[in-house]
């Protein structure tokens, strides 16, 4: 595992138990606590852990913000983003929601793709502002830091305005039984909006949040239309999410 996926594994374990132990750490990576302690030592002096005698806990009770989000699990990242350009066709009106993965996605699509893309990410904007043959329509709303969307009423009411042929959905959490959920409640709000107004929805989700649940439900599993992971298609960890009638991509 290289160093990125541990961060990323830390950072998952302290949003979930809020206190970890170089000794759990280096049980579940199988690495050196040594390794651990340069890893948490790396995080600490980005400002995205507290250290403790014998491990780390989180610096505050708020959820890491999209900055700190947006540095990890760049491969993973890549490879979601490219099994999801297929499915991108010119012509096409797309919703685009939060997540560092949807920026990722936008920085890699064909020069010349002609869509019309309908989003609340704010870092999402400068992005596609590069391609001239992409309309941009940014929904209204309450702009939230951690995850750099705007959300709330004005968003999911400005959505409704529009019908869509596809819906990118940034994932906080999946699984077969609990569904898709997300940490923020307003947030919820505006992707169920964008999944009625939407002909097909997509979820681009890592192999990170299979089987983690957040705090809001947005729908069940079977709602969406396809699954796209960094996993082969064939995977174990896929297999619970098999059969109900979701493409895995």
């Amino acid at each position: 595992m290289i160093k990125e996926q541990r961060f990323d594994f830390i950072l998952n374990e302290l949003r979930e138990h809020e206190q970890v132990t170089y000794e759990m750490l280096a049980a579940s990576l199988l690495v050196s606590e040594d390794t651990i302690r340069r890893d948490i030592d790396q995080l600490y002096r980005n400002g995205l852990l507290s250290k403790i005698r014998g491990g780390a806990m989180l610096p505050s009770k708020n959820p890491l913000t999209f900055r700190d989000r947006s540095g990890f699990l760049c491969e993973q990242k890549n490879i979601i983003a490219l099994k999801a350009i297929p499915f991108l066709k010119s012509g096409m009106t797309v919703f685009m929601d939060g997540g560092t993965t949807i920026c990722t996605l936008a920085k890699v699509l064909p020069a010349d793709l002609s869509i019309r893309v309908i989003t609340n990410n704010q870092p999402l904007v400068p992005i596609l502002d590069a391609y001239r043959h992409i309309e941009i329509i940014v929904l209204g709303g309450v702009y939230d830091r951690g995850t750099a969307t705007n959300t709330g009423t004005i968003t999911c009411r400005e959505a409704e305005h529009y019908m869509a042929d596809l819906y990118l959905m940034g994932t906080c959490g999946i699984d077969d039984q609990f569904g898709i959920t997300c940490t923020i409640e307003p947030e919820s709000h505006v992707k169920r909006t964008m999944m009625r107004h939407a002909r097909q929805t997509m979820s681009l989700s890592n192999h990170n949040i299979l089987h983690r649940n957040k705090n809001f439900r947005v729908c069940a599993f079977d709602e969406i239309d396809v699954l796209i992971t960094d996993l082969e298609s064939d995977h174990a960890d896929l297999d619970a999410f098999r059969n109900q009638g979701v493409q895995l991509v």
